[in-house]
């Protein structure tokens, strides 16, 4: 079974996904692959007793209440993205993006093949652009070879909003 609840956040609404222990998915309502690994059969939870029956809703609500607020969330919610074993890895490196920075398609790509060559920017592309937990796994931390901002499944004007968020706290 899957459970799903809502969460407003200051540039949309949201859905979160959870197995009744991990997160499962993220998505701002709407967004390009919105609800793609959810279960057919699933109950959606009111949002004030969801983190009553299931804990990691009311640990994700805290944590992306601290983010937006401008703060630096300190520990994650347990997650458990759905995806092929390829897709898992990029969504590794994606975690290992500290807060504030960012990274681009091909330094991901790079990091994925080592010494091996032949990994492309656009299948790390595909992977990024198909994580189930935004936000929390930063997907809007990856730019285009140029520094541009360049796609992301909720909007490049959310991701804009989410790098600014970032970038001013640091200052």
């Amino acid at each position: 079974m899957e459970y799903t609840c809502g969460y407003s956040s200051p540039i949309g609404e949201m859905t979160m996904a959870s197995d009744g222990i991990h997160l499962t998915g993220l998505w701002f309502d709407g967004q390009k692959y919105f609800g793609s690994t959810l279960d057919k059969e699933r109950e959606e939870l009111p949002e004030h007793r969801a983190g009553e029956d299931i804990p990691v809703f009311g640990q994700t609500k805290k944590w992306l209440d601290a983010y937006f607020a401008g703060e630096r969330p300190m520990s994650r919610p347990p997650l458990a993205p759905k995806g092929s074993a390829f897709r898992r890895q990029v969504w590794e490196l994606l975690l290992a993006i500290p807060y504030g920075e960012t990274r681009t398609y091909g330094d991901l790509a790079k990091a994925l093949s080592g010494e091996k060559t032949g990994m492309s920017a656009q299948a790390v592309g595909g992977a990024v652009g198909h994580n189930p937990i935004s936000i929390i796994i930063p997907c809007h931390r990856v730019l285009g070879s140029g520094g541009q901002l360049t796609g992301y499944a909720g909007g490049l004007d959310k991701k804009e909003y989410l790098l600014k968020l970032e970038r001013r706290e640091r200052h």
